[in-house]
């Protein structure tokens, strides 16, 4: 699927319409939000790696790139990938290694094991980034200054401001409180990814705040899996076995 159609779902939205991007976390998965009529996905790194018995954050490359591949090639949506902080590689091999898989979009964090990056040394790799991938990919530039820096809006915007002209598409304020989006709106150029759960404000809500695109995180594996604790559950306390 087209970089340029994923692209352009970003573009023109209506103040109550935002691109609402479900996280897969397997090729199952994947074909159920693609059936379900969802125009795009966004894969969770935090999903994938409970789907392959990894805490988030330890999922080694290889078997990231290979899980999103698998979710890539069951669709014929646009499949945005979450690649953490980019596991160390060079700029070139990580644009490589996505394009590989099918991906024509990616998540880059600004943290590494709790520590945020210094935001012009990422706004460099950014720009490395986008220079070796050129109009390839569609980055979305995570930003963790809510989670692991003052969580003010101002160091927010600072860092959007380094990542847009570094080359990111959109940026992501991840936990970013409802209280600010209209300010990081008014003050970030290009798109804004919103966080959000399954049982917290809507993508309509939201949108009215600011945000263009909406995204899940693993809440519907955690979802899934809930749902299937419970009827396992239900089925040894009734004694009917499985």
């Amino acid at each position: 699927m087209s970089v340029d159609v994923f692209r352009a779902l970003h573009q023109h939205r209506l103040p109550d319409d935002p691109l609402i991007l479900p996280g897969p976390w397997d090729a199952v998965s994947a074909r159920e939000f693609a059936a379900a009529g969802f125009p795009a996905l966004a894969t969770p790194s935090a999903g994938i790696a409970a789907s392959l018995g990894y805490e988030d954050g330890a999922t080694p490359a290889d078997e990231m790139f290979a899980a999103i591949a698998r979710i890539a090639r069951a669709v014929d949506v646009p499949v945005s990938a979450d690649v953490e902080d980019g596991y160390g590689l060079a700029p070139r091999e990580l644009v490589d290694r996505l394009l590989a898989t099918g991906a024509v979009g990616c998540n880059l964090e600004d943290s590494h094991a709790g520590v945020l990056a210094d935001p012009h040394a990422h706004a460099d790799r950014l720009a490395e980034v986008r220079d070796a991938a050129g109009d390839r990919l569609f980055i979305n530039a995570r930003i963790d200054t809510f989670v692991y820096g003052d969580r003010t809006p101002e160091q927010a915007i600072e860092r959007a401001a380094l990542y847009v002209t570094a080359g990111a598409d959109c940026v992501y304020p991840i936990d970013a409180p409802l209280a600010t989006l209209p300010l990081l709106r008014s003050a970030i150029s290009g798109p804004l990814n919103v966080f959000t759960t399954l049982d917290g404000p809507s993508p309509t809500e939201l949108a009215t705040l600011g945000a263009t695109r909406v995204t899940f995180g693993p809440g519907f594996l955690q979802w899934g899996a809930k749902a299937l604790r419970g009827r396992a559950s239900a089925l040894i306390g009734g004694g009917t076995g499985v």
